[in-house]
């Protein structure tokens, strides 16, 4: 599946972040330079890049190997709430139902 997010966060920010994150369900690290990461585990593989948009934001977009909705793909969700909160901490993330 292909994921989008946009963040305020620098992509070195949203980089460091990934690292600390992926790491810690149990993903390796594959390849890495400045603006990519790839990891890969028992949840499966993504590979994750950032690009600068517009100036003020990141576009962080992620490809994991998965059909459908797996759990690797509930973490990249999940990971992008981690990005919200860290470049707003003040916000409440919260069910819209």
């Amino acid at each position: 599946m292909q994921h989008f997010h946009r963040t305020s966060l620098t992509p070195d920010v949203v980089l460091a972040t990934a690292d600390r994150y992926f790491t810690t369900l149990g993903l390796a690290r594959g390849t890495a330079d400045a603006r990519t990461r790839t990891f890969a585990g028992a949840l499966g593989t993504m590979a994750l890049s950032v690009k600068m948009e517009g100036g003020h934001y990141t576009f962080v977009e992620v490809h994991t190997d998965q059909v459908g909705e797996s759990r690797m793909d509930k973490n990249v969700k999940k990971f992008f709430n981690v990005l919200h909160r860290t470049a707003d901490p003040r916000h409440l993330i919260e069910a819209g139902y």
